[in-house]
């Protein structure tokens, strides 16, 4: 309730709400001053007079301490003011968050000593004046005064948490990418193991001073020793066995998300109890084996899919309903390979193609194009999808032109050879399919005329045919021969076949 309140504070205050959420904050301060100055003097048993002196002087040296940590205050949040009237660059939201996160701890380990000065030392000091008790009666006030100011420290420190949690929420949907968390505030186990040994001082003083009858500042001075020796003796163990219990679940949960982070998704957290933390660390394990799934499905993919194909679907620009888009097809099929087959064994035959297809395949993908389907001895290529390239054409030809140098230059020893088409034009890529399967693809009359393309090397002889579309788009000139229009089959027209002429490979020159 009070978290839903503060959120609608920060949406109607703006950037006002981090300022004005301190100022109302600080004024705990007044009442914790006012609770201490009754609990020191029950021991004392001051006249009416003597003690509205007293609580008005330390009221106003409070005022003077708040103020001084309001002014601090509000300069160190600063940054986070800037980040809520607008700055929202990556690194104005970046240090936005820094000092909202480290805004408690800052007040806690910096703030300390201006209670101290400002009004414990003081007060204690006008109220020895003020009784005409002996010096020695400082110690004691003073004393309780400390463990009032710890506990207002806490309180203080808690309060910030509360209250900039709201902004923090908000800065968090605008953190850049990569941001990577790191500790700014106080750790965890440090709070545990002082807030409750002070909680039970001021506890053990209210309690001590409610049934005390007086006694002057030796009874003053032995509740607060009383008060804290038992406090970091007796309930000290039982504070660290706590701090424990909560902080060893938490750094075995820390141990398995670096392992994660780099990488390693078969990390697994011991559930050790039977609480939250408990089941966050089983939360942990079951997003762990989640992730391991999803990484199996990854590496299938880049298996059993084009390695680029398989990060286009896994990414949130994946556009199920597909594109139209221009793009360059490349296909390549083996010759004669139907007479291969039948004068060779299976494990053979599949071993040549294997061989044939580890030429070609990196080959693919160094030029930019991607395995849209293997086709029995052959495979159809694209470049230009899923990820545009204007320069498709280019490297299309330079793909065909490297391919046919690798397989056609008989190192195999296998005898085959292949044949390699190139057209270019618009195509529809998307999932194509049904009944729950599909499969990521191009379609179009390019496609198709691709195909034609390719059947005509084995009319022309030539190891490369592209099309005059094709030739239409590069950007660098290509040596070719023209084909001349050619009757492909399915198609009313001819169509102008260019032969690329492939560069010889480079020889090695001895030094002289």
């Amino acid at each position: 309730m009070t978290v839903d309140l503060l959120s609608w504070l920060y949406g109607r205050l703006g950037k006002r709400y981090p300022a004005l959420f301190l100022f109302f904050e600080l004024e705990v301060g007044f009442l914790v001053t006012a609770g201490t100055i009754a609990l020191i003097l029950f021991y004392y048993e001051p006249s009416g007079a003597d003690l509205l002196r007293i609580l008005i002087v330390a009221e106003a040296l409070t005022l003077a301490g708040l103020a001084a940590g309001f002014i601090r205050g509000k300069r160190r949040l600063r940054p986070v003011r800037d980040w809520i009237a607008g700055e929202r660059g990556p690194e104005a939201t970046a240090a936005a968050w820094q000092r909202a996160v480290s805004m408690p701890s800052l007040v806690y380990r910096w703030d300390a000593p201006i209670p101290f000065l400002f009004v414990v030392l003081p007060a204690s000091i006008y109220i020895v004046e003020t009784l005409d008790l002996g010096w020695t009666a400082f110690f004691p006030i003073f004393a309780g005064g400390a463990v009032a100011v710890a506990y207002s420290a806490i309180l203080h420190h808690f309060a910030l948490e509360t209250g900039l949690r709201p902004v923090l929420i908000d800065i968090n949907r605008h953190l850049p990418e990569g941001f990577r968390f790191q500790r700014v505030g106080l750790p965890l186990g440090v709070k545990v193991m002082a807030i409750l040994p002070v909680i039970n001082v001021i506890t053990g003083l209210v309690v001590a001073a409610l049934t005390a009858e007086g006694g002057g500042g030796a009874s003053l001075g032995f509740s607060v020793l009383v008060a804290t020796t038992v406090a970091f003796t007796v309930s000290f163990e039982l504070t660290a066995l706590l701090t424990k219990s909560i902080m060893r679940p938490l750094a075995d949960l820390e141990r398995g998300m670096e392992r994660v982070g780099e990488g390693d998704y078969a990390a697994r957290v011991p559930v050790t109890t039977g609480d939250e933390i408990g089941q966050l660390a089983a939360g942990f394990n079951s997003m762990a084996e989640g992730l391991a799934e999803r990484e199996r499905i990854r590496e299938a993919f880049g298996t059993y899919l084009d390695h680029e194909v398989a990060e286009y679907i896994l990414s949130e620009g994946f556009a199920e309903g597909g594109t139209e888009v221009e793009v360059s097809i490349l296909i390549v099929d083996a010759r004669g390979f139907t007479r291969f087959a039948a004068q060779t064994g299976a494990a053979e035959v599949v071993a040549a193609l294997n061989t044939m297809f580890e030429r070609i395949v990196p080959v693919i993908a160094r030029h930019g194009g991607h395995i849209d389907k293997f086709i029995g001895d052959g495979l159809l290529a694209v470049f230009g999808a899923p990820r545009q390239d204007p320069a498709h054409a280019d490297h299309a030809v330079a793909a065909a032109l490297e391919i046919a140098r690798a397989v056609n230059d008989g190192s195999a020893g296998d005898g085959l050879r292949i044949g390699v088409g190139i057209n270019s034009g618009l195509v529809l890529a998307g999932n194509i399919g049904g009944a729950g399967r599909l499969n990521f693809s191009v379609i179009g009359d390019a496609v198709n005329v691709a195909a034609r393309v390719e059947e005509a090397t084995r009319e022309t002889g030539d190891d490369v045919l592209i099309t005059a579309a094709t030739r239409a788009l590069l950007s660098h000139t290509v040596e070719v021969e023209p084909r001349g229009p050619v009757v492909l089959k399915g198609k009313d027209e001819p169509i102008e076949l260019y032969a690329p002429r492939i560069p010889a490979p480079a020889r090695a020159t001895t030094p002289a």
